[in-house]
């Protein structure tokens, strides 16, 4: 931990990506893991874009506790380790693989989402914008949240399968990654693209990177330091004086 936390001190601009595992600390099941939702039959229509222009209740029904008991979570210890990071300057900004809306809670302001928010939504027929919120209310009379205008499906600003990443999002992600001389991956497994190909532009720009999962990555050997224990790393870090 010494060492990890002397290489942020020394760091002139420290990028951390992170993943499902440091939500899963809060309680929130990893997608992919033994209890995620893609275990669930028919997973793979829940975040299909074609499935949801088809029928919006599938995304609807296999969301509405993942999605829409967010208020039941808090952040986590790696959360607040971030944002402290951030607030002491130690930190440039996270890029998160997660559409939970933890990071914001625990403080951290430079964020790029780069698989996006259901922080707003979308009318999928006449656009209309819709706040997380207002959503949820919905969702309390409702199986399938409508435009109040045209009756359309409202959709979360999250990518779909089918749909492109948010352009503007991973513009900063890749522009992050390239200049930052030290990558914290934190609790993503890397196997995700193009999230997965961030830490290679930060090691071919010549900057380090530092793993943090619970479970091997394909980028373990190219790490200066790559272990296990997200608790650990947050301890050090909310500790530190």
């Amino acid at each position: 931990m010494n060492r990890l936390l002397n290489l942020i001190a020394h760091s002139r601009r420290t990028v951390a990506l992170t993943g499902a595992g440091i939500s899963t600390l809060c309680g929130i099941p990893d997608f992919r893991g033994p209890q995620g939702l893609y275990r669930q039959a028919g997973a793979e229509r829940i975040f299909d874009i074609d499935w949801f222009r088809r029928d919006p209740s599938i995304y609807y029904r296999g969301c509405r506790t993942l999605i829409y008991g967010l208020s039941d979570f808090q952040p986590g210890p790696v959360h607040y380790a971030l944002a402290k990071l951030e607030r002491e300057d130690l930190l440039s900004a996270v890029i998160t693989q997660n559409i939970d809306m933890l990071h914001q809670k625990a403080g951290t302001r430079r964020l790029v989402e780069i698989h996006g928010s259901p922080l707003l939504h979308h009318c999928f027929q006449c656009r209309h914008e819709a706040g997380f919120e207002t959503i949820c209310s919905l969702l309390e009379h409702e199986t399938v949240a409508r435009c109040e205008r045209c009756g359309g499906a409202y959709k979360p600003d999250i990518t779909f399968f089918g749909e492109r990443l948010p352009e503007a999002a991973l513009n900063d992600a890749l522009e992050l990654a390239r200049t930052a001389d030290l990558m914290l991956v934190l609790g993503s497994s890397l196997t995700v693209h193009p999230a997965a190909g961030l830490p290679q532009c930060t090691l071919r720009a010549g900057g380090k990177l530092v793993i943090i999962n619970a479970q091997p990555t394909p980028l373990d050997g190219e790490a200066v330091l790559s272990y296990p224990d997200l608790t650990a790393f947050a301890n050090a870090v909310l500790e530190r004086r």
